[in-house]
């Protein structure tokens, strides 16, 4: 009896140092995305929405981990076409390939503005690059999404959101999230 109490308490505190170990590494597996546009939960200025110049916010990031070879980023509204009742997902941007050592992106990124290597994928309103949010009834969720890569991937054929979501998989060392809100005032 005392050898199997022995062993289940020496089992229980390799399981507690191993769980200990694996929270560990998800903290390290989360990377910090913001805006000095609009806070975290908070709402996105029209100026980047249909209502104004519908032109990206900045964003920065934090916290990219060691190993990465590319950053991708999706942005959507998870409401559409209204928060009462979503029914789907639209995408407003999709930016793959990335460099790592990018700190973040200028408010009004375009192809042009880039930096060298990125590629813009489709958006929801069929054309490659920011689309923002136009939403047709309430106030919609805005999910800016960084992903830390150990690939560089291949060009995306078509690049959409479910074509790098899927060839993503596996290769995600970390994620960061910011989410913005807005109504359309008009």
């Amino acid at each position: 009896m005392r050898n199997t109490t022995r062993s289940l308490i020496g089992w229980s505190v390799a399981l507690a140092l191993a769980s200990g170990a694996a929270h560990a590494a998800e903290r390290k597996t989360t990377m910090e995305l913001s805006s000095s546009a609009f806070a975290h939960n908070a709402d996105i200025p029209s100026l980047h929405t249909c209502e104004g110049r519908d032109q990206s916010p900045p964003l920065a990031w934090s916290g990219v981990p060691a190993g990465t070879k590319s950053l991708a980023l999706i942005v959507d509204d998870p409401d559409a076409p209204d928060p009462d009742a979503p029914k789907m997902t639209w995408v407003h941007w999709v930016l793959y390939n990335i460099p790592p050592d990018t700190p973040g992106l200028a408010a009004g990124a375009s192809r042009a503005s880039l930096p060298a290597g990125a590629r813009e994928g489709l958006n929801d309103g069929r054309r490659e690059g920011y689309g923002g949010p136009c939403p047709p009834i309430g106030r919609h969720r805005y999910v800016h999404k960084l992903y830390a890569l150990d690939t560089v991937l291949p060009v995306l054929r078509p690049a959409t959101k479910a074509a790098l979501e899927k060839a993503m998989q596996g290769h995600i060392l970390a994620k960061g999230e910011l989410v913005g809100y807005y109504r359309k005032k008009k």
